[in-house]
């Protein structure tokens, strides 16, 4: 059996690991070949497909690199038109690819399943630190970026403390507020927005306003998918070639205008970027990743093929790709994460 390995999306701690356990399970079986696949998709939609043979000495000592040793594309689409379809199935052809394990997020997937249309089989590993996948209560590389997040909220309470400011840190997450939840909490954000939560302006002011006469600083932690009611998404950029156009950043620099007239103190913000996605993954996403890896591998030789690798009630599993594809995992209204933030005084921007 000849298996090819791809890592999708945006990249994240833990898919070196993932690599691995993929590449070392199916060796370890017998009769598989696996080959690597360079930057994502893009390395099956050119006249000449981009791979490599992954042996067991070529995926030894990267358990714990951030990053992938493949690399990865966000904008790479193999469904954008006919002709890139077909050059594809070409290139799977000419390669005896019996089925392809794609690393990614629901973008990935999408493209996953779009890809049966030429009968290219897939086995799915969820990916991303936006922990959005639909079906999968977590997945790796989010613990990382919670705990990345969670640092910089510390050490930017220290300045905040000093100089009596209003920070603003914005992270990443899309549509969903996970990051943003997960990483406010650890990092003692006294405001936390979220994407599911549209903010009152008026609201936000006065916990500042309040917090100016006691402690004299606030911190406020927002997801860039969060806008305040009534207001629209702040939109970065488009590129309309890309599988998701749509690349949202900078509301924490809009937030931070529309409080400054109301305050005495400076209100500073701070966008977090891409070292949210960078370093090497905590221990818990190398054993996440690792027995997400595994499982794929055995999905593989089982035949189980058009399944993604999943999480759910604290078990490794699987579901269809087709239940994952096109769809997106927010955080719910009734979520006891939220009560619990509520209760210790954590406000969520609301009227």
């Amino acid at each position: 059996m000849r298996v090819g390995v791809l890592t999708g999306g945006g990249d994240c701690p833990g898919l070196n690991a993932v690599i691995r356990a993929v590449t070392k399970s199916l060796i370890n079986h017998g009769q598989c070949e696996v080959l690597g696949i360079a930057d994502g998709f893009e390395g099956l939609m050119g006249k000449k497909p981009h791979v490599k043979p992954l042996s067991w000495d070529e995926v030894s000592g990267i358990l714990h690199l951030g990053g992938t040793i493949l690399g990865t594309s966000n904008s790479a689409n193999p469904l954008r038109d006919e002709a890139t379809l077909e050059q594809v199935e070409r290139n799977v052809r000419a390669l005896g690819l019996d089925v392809v394990v794609v690393i990614g997020g629901d973008g990935t997937m999408s493209l996953a399943h779009g890809l049966r249309r030429i009968g290219l089989h897939c086995v799915g590993v969820p990916k991303t630190i936006d922990n959005d996948i639909a079906n999968c209560e977590r997945s790796f590389g989010f613990d990382t970026a919670v705990a990345t997040v969670a640092e910089s909220l510390r050490r930017i309470e220290n300045t905040a403390m000093s100089h009596h400011r209003v920070m603003i840190v914005e992270t990443m997450g899309r549509h969903a507020g996970w990051l943003a939840l997960e990483s406010g909490i650890a990092g003692a954000a006294d405001i936390i927005l979220l994407p599911e939560i549209d903010y009152d302006l008026q609201t936000i002011i006065k916990v500042c306003q309040k917090r100016e006469q006691r402690q004299r600083y606030t911190i406020i932690c927002i997801g860039e998918g969060a806008k305040e009611s009534g207001q629209n998404l702040t939109v970065r950029e488009r590129i309309e070639a890309s599988p998701d156009p749509v690349r949202l950043g900078g509301v924490g620099h809009v937030l931070r205008e529309r409080l400054q007239p109301h305050l005495k103190s400076e209100v500073r913000t701070t966008v977090l970027g891409h070292v949210q996605r960078g370093g090497d993954p905590t221990p818990f996403d190398r054993v996440l990743a690792t027995q997400f890896g595994h499982h794929a591998a055995q999905l593989v030789l089982s035949g189980r093929l058009g399944h993604m690798v999943t999480l759910q009630n604290g078990r490794i599993g699987s579901v269809a790709i087709a239940d994952v594809a096109n769809t997106q995992r927010t955080v719910p209204l009734d979520s006891p994460l939220l009560t619990m933030a509520r209760d210790i005084g954590i406000c969520f921007g609301e009227a």
